[in-house]
């Protein structure tokens, strides 16, 4: 816990910081810009070549795997056999029979919504500073001549309690707190229950993960992501490609609303909704402490010229003062290993303060 605070603390103070040095000129309220029937998007938003949503191949057919949690705690092995493909092909799969009320995820969905419909104003009681990770706002917007996302967020430390300001915790709607502490716990809970499969998969013990993130020291945050409608969906990304630094990202999206992208090869794979599933994927953590065998995949969120889009993302990592490094048990047979050895309150760091570009940000951690 108090490894915790003194990142916190660091963190704070780099904010500080950058607040005085960054320089990153207008960033609008992509509603209000939405709100105002603007025709055509302001420059910063505008993509050019293969980062637009139609620049690369888009590959409709394809679809990310489903795995049923159910039957996995049944001990059902062919479908740990399904996850470990997933992990191995895809790092990405949705989960059903997950375990978490179909009527908390949609009542999380609702007070989420309500925040985003609030007035500017309102909104803006909690601002996310500039080069900031928390508040209501835009991150990762490090420099003026930087492309922007069609996209307003919320994002809030959950656990452990010293990452939590309070402050940017909104007030409205009423129960905002009561509902996403109610689904924090259950999501932690889903992360932990699949962290412990992912090791079986890996022919680990099941509490291999849960033993070094720190127990209720492991990292937990959320991120609300709102995508208004655009005028022009085709020039502009909802949220630019790239790896989550966690460990396990659990998201929930609207059921309907096609709007998530995963990499594979050349391609993006669209990822349709399945009604009360939610989206695991796995993040550069896991793919250090796995020596590569199972990868972070880059992924990106585009628009709709006529709906809005939301998701709700959950990033849960190990403790801050967790040394990371391939697991020693990975390492047999001459394998060579490929990451370094580090601090992952150092590599967190170095993630938020990074813009997202792909996976540039596992850089840090690679063996050349």
């Amino acid at each position: 816990m108090a490894s915790a605070a003194v990142c916190s603390t660091k963190q704070e103070e780099l904010k500080k910081q950058q607040d005085t040095e960054l320089k990153i000129g207008e960033v609008h309220d992509v509603q209000e810009l939405q709100r105002a029937c603007v025709d055509n998007v302001p420059e910063r938003y505008v993509r050019e070549g293969d980062d637009r949503p139609g620049g690369a191949k888009v590959c409709e057919q394809a679809h990310i795997p489903v795995i049923d949690l159910g039957e996995l705690r049944r001990g059902g092995g062919d479908e740990l056999g399904r996850l470990r493909i997933a992990c191995e092909d895809w790092g990405f799969f949705q989960v059903v029979n997950h375990g978490i009320e179909g009527e908390l995820l949609d009542e999380m969905e609702k007070v989420a919504r309500e925040f985003f419909a609030l007035p500017l104003e309102e909104k803006q009681r909690y601002p996310m500073a500039p080069g900031g990770i928390q508040g209501y706002g835009h991150a990762f917007v490090f420099s003026d001549d930087q492309k922007l996302d069609w996209c307003n967020m919320l994002a809030l430390g959950v656990s452990p309690p010293s990452i939590r300001q309070p402050a940017l915790w909104p007030t409205t709607p009423a129960t905002f707190t009561d509902t996403l502490v109610r689904y924090s716990a259950m999501v932690r809970e889903l992360c932990v229950v699949l962290l412990a499969h992912v090791a079986e998969t890996l022919g680990l013990p099941s509490g291999t993960f849960e033993g070094m993130f720190g127990g209720e020291a492991a990292v937990q945050a959320v991120r609300m992501n709102f995508y208004p409608p655009c005028p022009r969906p085709e020039l502009v990304l909802g949220l630019s490609a790239h790896s989550d630094g966690s460990a396990v990202t659990v998201l929930q999206q609207d059921a309907g609303r096609v709007g998530l992208q995963v990499r594979r090869g050349d391609a993006w794979v669209p990822v349709h909704p399945v009604p009360h599933a939610l989206v695991i994927n796995l993040g550069d953590s896991l793919e250090v402490l796995t020596n590569g065998r199972y990868k972070s995949v880059e992924h990106r969120a585009v628009t709709n010229g006529e709906q809005d889009r939301l998701s709700i993302v959950t990033f849960y990592a190990p403790a801050y003062d967790v040394e990371m490094g391939p697991l020693p048990e990975l390492l047999a047979d001459g394998e060579p290993c490929r990451y370094r050895r580090f601090n992952h309150g150092e590599y967190s760091r170095h993630y938020v303060t990074s813009k997202l570009e792909g996976k540039k940000t596992l850089d840090f951690a690679k063996i050349d």
